[in-house]
Parts: structure tokens; C-alpha cells; sequence
């Protein structure tokens, strides 16, 4: 009698673990039946922020759910991130990653988490490059013009940023190193922060990425010495690239979509197919071509390893300038 109830019990503890796997399957083949929540480490307004929304818009309208954006701002990402990490890997909860997820992996000695095992890739959405610009009151009109002046100003020349460890900071930091400069560097809590006290002369040179900066530029507020990208941007055609008095020097942001890691593999591709009918739609392009981003999309293993690339190059930089995190 004892081995019948045994035996009954153990078919039942079976099948009940055997239930879990239709509806997983069922859900990710009829996914999103409810909104689905993206999660930007930057503030409202932010140019992540504004990207975000435009992809999370077209998803609602395409999938008939809705695509939410909740601003996570703070320690470059983390807060952010660690949301995600903690969520549900359903589908439900994506995180917008970037650049800075990428060299947070190596300025922090200890995160609560390990972005690469806890974060599944999905797609890369764009690429900016950086841009350097100054004060229109420094004299310098090209990047060796530049150089000559900072080597005869040593220490008194200020570089803005958005924060220790961020790109502008290390797009200022690789400067620092490629041209031999000690260039003093003074961060900031946020974009509008940093161009504010670059338009009044307190610092002299930025490094942001340029989809931040492009209007500005063109009314002549700040002055565009180079383009960080391989080649020149088609939003600032006149403006030489850095790799012309600097070779090799490449600086920029991406922007991509992550979701827990074991979210199921079919969801992941259906946001990756999803988002890449996105990126290649003429008004989406448009948008993002306007803020001087080139489109990317392409597959997760894609994304993957676009973010190991960018945190390997920042890591050097991190390491021979020495930088910590505040």
C-alpha cells in the first residue's frame, strides 16, 4: 500500500515539474501578452532615453503591447542594470545597455552582479561617435593647434565629463595618453551640467558623443575640432576625423537590448527580428541619422560581442590612466 502512494506521488511530482515547460513554450510563441517594461540607467530627456522611446513606441504598435520606459538614472548604469538582473527572465523586463555597462565591467572591482553571465544580449541599436569639442575662446581651431596649446598651458587645461568612468571621461583620458597631455579632468552629474560649464569657460574641452552636441555645434556655441569615428560623420561633413592627427584614436557610444539571462531563446529572437525590422525602418533611420547615429541591428551573438570589444579597448585606457571609480 505504502509503495503504491509512492509510486502515485512520485508520477504526480513528475508530471508537475513536466507543466512548467507548455506554458513557457506557449508564452514565448504568443509573446507580449502584457506590457513589457524597458529599463534606461539615464534620465528622462537623455539622448538613451529619447532612443529608447523611439524603439519602444515602434514595438507597441507593432506587437500590440505596450513597450514602457522607466528611467533607472544612477552610478553610471548599475541601478539600472542590477533591476534587470533581479527581474523575471520572461520577457517582460529589457534593459537598454551600452557603453557604459561595458566599462563599468572593468572599473569596478565588485559589482552585485556579472554583466556578461547575467544579462542576455538581444540587438544593437546604434553607434555614435564621439566628438571633441572646446570653448570658442580657446584658440585652437584644429586638433594639432590644440595640442601645441595644452603642452604650453600644462594643468590648466579642464576636460568635462559626465562622470568618472564614463565615455566622455575615457575619450579624454585616451586623448590624454595618445597626445601626451595631462589634461585635468572635471566631472559632472549630467550632460546639461558639463555643456553649461564648457559654454562659460570653466572647462575648456568636452568629449561627448555626438548626438548631444550636433545642434549646438552647428549654431556655433561650441567649436568641433574632430570626429572620434573612422570616418567622417555625415551630420558634421566639415569635421575631420580624430584618426587624421591621431591615428588609430576611436571613440564612441552604442546602445543596445539585454533582458535577464535564461530569458527564453524564443522571445530573444522575436525581439531580435522585431527590432531589426525597426532599424530599418526609412522614419526610424531618419530619427536616429538626424542625432548623428549609425544603425546597427544584426543578431544577439552580434551585440555579444560588440560589448566584449568595447570593454577590452576601455579597460586598457581604465588601467594606464588609473582611473577609479568615485
Amino acid at each position: 500500500m505504502k509503495f503504491h502512494h509512492r509510486r502515485q506521488f512520485l508520477h504526480l511530482a513528475v508530471g508537475a515539474a513536466a507543466l512548467p515547460t507548455l506554458p513557457r513554450s506557449a508564452r514565448a510563441q504568443a509573446y507580449p501578452t502584457r506590457p513589457v517594461r524597458l529599463i534606461v540607467g539615464f534620465g528622462a530627456g537623455s539622448t538613451a532615453d529619447i532612443l529608447a522611446r523611439l524603439i519602444g513606441q515602434w514595438l507597441s504598435e507593432r506587437l500590440g503591447q505596450q513597450f514602457v520606459v522607466e528611467n533607472r538614472p544612477g552610478a553610471g548604469g548599475n541601478i539600472a542594470t542590477e533591476a534587470v538582473v533581479r527581474s523575471a527572465a520572461d520577457g517582460y523586463t529589457l534593459l537598454l545597455a551600452g557603453s557604459n555597462d561595458a566599462i563599468n565591467t572593468k572599473l569596478y572591482e565588485k559589482l552585485p552582479y556579472n554583466f556578461i553571465q547575467d544579462i542576455e544580449p538581444i540587438v544593437a541599436l546604434i553607434r555614435a561617435p564621439n566628438v571633441m569639442v572646446v570653448n570658442p575662446s580657446v584658440p585652437a581651431t584644429t586638433v594639432p593647434e590644440f595640442i601645441a596649446y595644452a603642452k604650453a598651458n600644462p594643468g590648466k587645461i579642464n576636460m568635462a565629463s559626465v562622470g568618472t568612468g564614463t565615455v566622455p571621461h575615457v575619450a579624454g583620458e585616451l586623448f590624454n595618453i595618445m597626445a601626451g597631455l595631462n589634461m585635468v579632468h572635471v566631472p559632472y552629474r549630467g550632460a546639461p551640467a558639463a555643456f553649461n560649464d564648457l559654454l562659460g569657460g570653466q572647462v575648456q574641452v568636452y568629449f561627448p558623443p555626438i548626438d548631444g552636441v550636433v545642434e549646438h555645434i552647428r549654431t556655433g556655441k561650441v567649436r568641433a575640432l574632430a570626429v572620434a569615428s573612422a570616418k567622417r560623420s555625415e551630420a558634421l561633413p566639415d569635421v575631420p576625423t580624430m584618426g587624421a592627427f591621431l591615428p588609430g584614436f576611436e571613440a564612441s557610444v552604442f546602445l543596445g537590448i539585454g533582458a535577464p539571462k535564461n530569458t527564453p531563446a524564443a522571445i530573444v529572437e522575436r525581439l531580435n527580428k522585431e527590432i531589426n525590422a525597426a532599424l530599418a525602418d526609412p522614419n526610424i533611420k531618419a530619427r536616429y541619422a538626424d542625432l548623428g547615429a549609425i544603425v546597427l541591428g544584426g543578431s544577439a551573438a552580434d551585440f555579444g560581442k560588440l560589448f566584449a570589444e568595447d570593454a577590452e579597448k576601455w579597460g586598457k585606457v581604465i588601467r594606464v590612466a588609473n582611473i577609479k571609480p568615485d
